[in-house]
């Protein structure tokens, strides 16, 4: 059995899922030899916080007879909690750091193949979180010792589903030039550039851009879909 969605769940996993359900849907059910997060009529839904490489195998089976809504949390914005070993309260700040839909690329180029298939569809859930960190003498030596206990869902500001490669589109600036480089792509987007080589690398793969060549040592990319869906 697959052990990726089982009851052994993190808090923002549970958190999400509690979010999504229904009261009709079914919950933990398995089926295909695979746990599966909610089960919502054909429907199958599942809650991915991070490392979609390890869902290959699981999205390969369950895509070939059911429809599937992957959904991978976000966090907009993101509170850093340090705590004892025990869970008691030490201090509570705000990170600088905001995500944002176009982070969901750092997932996807783990499944560029499985985009295209008729039967998936991928959702980014904007969150506030809170990240835990605990003095519990579990983490590296370069954390003093602190280890990363948990994250906690505190409200999902949103949701953008993607049915097909051409929608992830949606997220490139309407400003981009044509053709156009990463560092063009970055600086658009105020994303760091590695963000945009994997942006490039996963709609490449899915045969939505293509590469056209060079512009000194950049490559140059151009959308071949005629419009942004």
């Amino acid at each position: 059995m697959n052990e990726i969605g089982t009851l052994a769940e993190k808090s923002l996993h549970a958190g999400i899922k509690a979010w999504y359900g229904r009261s009709t849907d079914q919950f933990e059910v398995q089926l295909d030899g695979f746990i599966i997060d909610i089960v919502r009529g054909e429907q199958l839904i599942e809650i991915q916080t991070r490392h979609f490489g390890a869902m290959k195998r699981k999205l390969s089976r369950l895509l070939e007879h059911h429809p599937v809504l992957l959904l991978h949390p976000i966090a907009q914005e993101k509170w850093i909690v340090r705590e004892t070993a025990v869970g008691q309260l030490i201090s509570r700040r705000k990170s600088p750091k905001k995500g944002q839909a176009l982070d969901l690329f750092s997932e996807l180029m783990r499944i560029p193949h499985l985009l295209p298939h008729p039967n998936l569809v991928v959702g980014a859930l904007l969150t506030r979180q809170e990240e835990v960190w605990r003095d519990d003498g579990q983490g590296s030596w370069r954390r003093k010792g602190w280890s990363l206990h948990d994250h906690r869902l505190l409200e999902v500001i949103g949701l953008h589903t993607f049915a097909t490669p051409a929608d992830l589109l949606k997220l490139l600036p309407t400003d981009l030039p044509q053709p156009f480089t990463n560092k063009q792509l970055a600086r658009l987007t105020k994303i760091p550039p590695h963000l945009a080589q994997r942006i490039t690398y996963t709609l490449t793969r899915c045969d939505v851009v293509e590469q056209v060549g060079k512009e000194a040592r950049s490559n140059l990319y151009r959308v071949l879909v005629s419009e942004k869906l």
